[in-house]
């Protein structure tokens, strides 16, 4: 057989044998590192929406991509130790929701080469020193970002339509919370005195202090309540709205979820639109977009909810004309 022929025919299996070889080599599978600042019954809500908006862009879990789950319980100690975790799994993007700018900066604290995508963290990430600027970030942080300072008089406004002779108002906080902070201090006293209506603060420190938070507030008798954002407020949500109807407060709140735990009142982001979204982020860093050129979302989509059979039970009549504007309500 002619030498040329034969050197042809062995490199031709050569060939065949590397291919069979490399076809026979199991794909890597992305894994996602996702960290909550609550605990897994808290955080459901979030991560099925998450699970099912990558299913959509065809990532099914446990199949083509894998996720490491990480709760931190509401203990902001430890946000640290969660996000190093991840990081020592070298998984390939770490999804931050739940607990504001805090496990943000933790996350970014243990890793400046793992992409992060925040979830709606309801700060601005730029005056954080999170990222150099929503259009191009710059680093290894992206997302959305719930920043919403200008829907605080909103809530304010449609507690007081909904309860006409509303005249004085209990605003709960975290202190630890920065973006809680700024609303209760700076953008709610403005907008109450446009109202006219006289508000006061109450700080709450830890899941311990609520009950006695509503029964030293109850002692004033405001005619309701506001609840400011924020990881300990989040977790405890059932809490707040049981020690809400309790003190037959009508409330509004800052999260979608305290509506649906027995909550009057939310007005603000669309939140399934925003877990979404983050899908998006991660299918898009997956193929091979950089954080650092990926802007940052704000919210574009609003909805307010009333929980009707809460106002029932308060014994309250919410006017038609703020029936109307609700985009549900539950019966």
């Amino acid at each position: 057989m002619n030498r040329k022929v034969i050197v042809c025919l062995l490199t031709s299996c050569l060939m065949c044998i590397a291919l069979f070889a490399e076809a026979q080599q199991p794909k890597k599978v992305p894994r996602i590192g996702y960290i909550s600042g609550t605990d897994p019954a808290t955080d459901s809500i979030r991560s099925e929406a998450i699970r099912l908006a990558l299913r959509e862009l065809n990532y099914q879990e446990g199949q083509n991509i894998a996720i490491e789950y990480r709760y931190a319980e509401g203990k902001r100690d430890r946000y640290p130790e969660l996000a190093a975790d991840l990081v020592r799994l070298e998984v390939d993007i770490i999804v931050v929701t739940g607990g504001g700018a805090n496990l943000v900066r933790a996350a970014k604290d243990a890793t400046k080469t793992i992409p992060i995508v925040m979830m709606g963290a309801g700060t601005d990430p730029v005056e954080a020193g999170l990222v150099e600027s929503l259009a191009r970030p710059g680093g290894n942080v992206t997302g959305l970002t719930n920043l919403d300072r200008g829907l605080g008089g909103k809530r304010l406004e449609l507690l007081k339509e909904a309860v006409p002779k509303l005249s004085r108002v209990a605003l709960l906080y975290d202190q630890a919370t920065r973006e809680s902070v700024r609303e209760v201090k700076e953008v709610l006293p403005v907008a109450a005195r446009a109202l006219g209506l006289i508000v006061r603060s109450w700080e709450v420190r830890d899941a311990a202090g609520f009950e006695r938070t509503f029964g030293a507030l109850n002692k004033e008798h405001p005619g309701g309540l506001y609840i400011s954002g924020g990881p300990l407020m989040f977790t405890n949500r059932k809490r707040i709205v049981e020690l809400a109807a309790k003190s037959r407060l009508p409330s509004m709140y800052n999260t979608r979820e305290y509506v649906d735990a027995g909550g009057l009142m939310y007005y603000g982001t669309d939140l399934a639109d925003s877990y979404r979204r983050a899908a998006y982020y991660v299918d898009k860093i997956l193929k091979g977009a950089k954080p650092a050129e990926l802007p940052i979302e704000q919210p574009t989509k609003f909805e307010f909810v009333i929980n009707l059979k809460t106002a029932k039970a308060l014994k309250l009549t919410i006017p038609q004309s703020v029936l109307y504007r609700a985009d549900k309500v539950i019966k």
